[in-house]
């Protein structure tokens, strides 16, 4: 795996899935490169090692194109051509109020920004950069998307649901155009992750996993860095779920009375 270049989005917070994978790709030796919507990105990189280790961090609204455009040229500037593309970036932006609404009161100005963080974002940085890709004959895309979506939903999350269910559509999609130039395409689909961010209620779940304890931001990263490698050069459009077994149980609910078995 060592050697190459890789770039992280949404790698802002401490404890949260887009750092842990930044550090499992510096851990295993490529220069990577981090960015999220604030300054607070570079507290990151000074935890990665910072500059002298090769390594480097923009603050970018990943929703506006010309900003991508600027983020790509100059880590292709500064670091080399990008090999490694993790599009941690969405749910929420620092600074940005969300608030969970049934369906039919969503406004449409708030579905659009919600597809716009959770699923634009994704196809404004893949689309930059796959280019270089195909034209090298080599690359990695890791789309972090969710259980949320794809596979099970929560009352009020339409929007998210939504974006994350078609970002697992767009990696097959992009996945067989690509296959053929060596550029891989894959998802990950976190369950309950206990981060910064999380509310008590998601603890809660995940302590009702059959693992009976929500993930950690760093387990998600590993099954990241993994599809990033070269050892998973024949696995492309697929999702990789990491959630503790949820959704192996029909009986989601707390032990003792209601339990099926």
């Amino acid at each position: 795996m060592a050697g190459r270049v890789a770039l992280v989005t949404g790698a802002g917070s401490a404890d949260g899935i887009g750092f842990a994978t930044a550090v499992a790709l510096a851990a295993a030796g490529h220069r990577v490169a981090i960015t999220s919507t604030t300054k607070r990105i570079q507290d990151r990189l000074r935890e990665l090692g910072g500059e002298v280790a090769g390594h480097m961090a923009l603050a970018a609204d990943l929703t506006d194109e010309k900003a991508v455009g600027k983020l790509v040229a100059e880590v292709n500037g500064r670091l080399g051509k990008i090999d490694i593309l993790v599009n941690n970036a969405g749910m929420i932006q620092t600074g940005k109020k969300e608030r969970a609404r049934l369906f039919q009161d969503i406004p449409t100005e708030e579905w659009l920004r919600t597809l716009d963080i959770n699923l634009n974002t994704c196809f404004l940085v893949s689309r930059a950069i796959v280019p270089q890709m195909v034209r090298r004959k080599y690359g990695r895309i890791v789309n972090i998307a969710s259980v949320t979506g794809p596979m099970v939903t929560n009352p009020r999350s339409a929007g998210y649901s939504t974006a994350k269910a078609a970002m697992t559509g767009l990696t097959r999609a992009l996945a067989i155009e690509v296959a053929e130039k060596n550029v891989t395409v894959n998802a990950v689909c976190p369950g309950w992750i206990e981060t910064g961010s999380s509310s008590k209620a998601e603890i809660i779940a995940g302590a009702h996993t059959p693992a009976k304890r929500p993930g950690r931001p760093d387990e998600v990263a590993a099954a990241a860095a993994f599809l990033a490698s070269e050892g998973a050069s024949y696995i492309t459009g697929q999702t990789l779920v990491v959630d503790g077994g949820n959704m192996l149980q029909e009986f989601k609910g707390p032990p003792g009375k209601g339990r099926l078995s």
